[in-house]
C-alpha cells in the first residue's frame, strides 16, 4: 500500500521512480526531522544505487509540491518532515539538537488574538522555541 507521500505525489501527477519511492518511504517512516545526509544514509540501506544528488532533487521536488516541509533549526542543515501531520510547533534543544514537537492551545489562541488585534486573520504560522535543558 502506498505511503502518504506516494499518494500525494500521485494526486499531484508526479512521476514516482523506484528511488523516489524509497526516499518517500524513508521520509514517511522518520519519527525525527532528518536532513538530506541522514535521508541518504537511510535510503542507501534500501537501495545502494541512490545518490545524494537524487535525495536533494527529490526533497526539493516534494517541498515544491507541498508534500514535505523544510525547517531550518539554526544548525546549518535543512531538515524535513511530512506535511501530513496536524499543526504543531517545535522546541529545539540548542545543546543536543533534539527537536521536540508540541501543541499548546493557549499559544495558538494568543497568536490568533494578536493577529486580530493588529487587523489580520491568521492563516498560517510557524513557531520555533530554542532552549537548554534545565539541570
Amino acid at each position: 500500500m502506498p505511503n502518504w507521500i506516494e499518494r500525494k505525489c500521485t494526486e499531484r501527477n508526479l512521476r514516482m521512480t523506484d528511488q523516489r519511492r524509497v526516499i518517500a518511504q524513508v521520509l514517511s517512516d522518520a519519527d525525527d526531522h532528518p536532513d538530506a545526509e541522514e535521508l541518504y544514509s537511510r535510503a542507501i540501506q534500501v537501495d545502494p544505487k541512490i545518490s545524494l544528488a537524487t535525495v536533494y532533487r527529490t526533497v526539493r521536488l516534494f517541498t515544491e509540491a507541498g508534500i514535505i516541509e523544510t525547517h531550518d533549526f539554526r544548525d546549518g542543515r535543512a531538515r524535513y518532515e511530512t506535511a501530513d501531520a496536524d499543526h504543531h510547533d517545535h522546541l529545539i534543544d540548542v545543546t543536543s539538537g533534539d527537536v521536540i514537537e508540541f501543541v499548546n492551545d493557549e499559544i495558538e489562541a494568543l497568536q490568533h488574538k494578536i493577529a486580530k488585534e493588529l487587523g489580520y486573520e491568521l492563516v498560517d504560522h510557524r513557531l520555533e522555541l530554542y532552549g537548554k535543558k534545565i539541570k
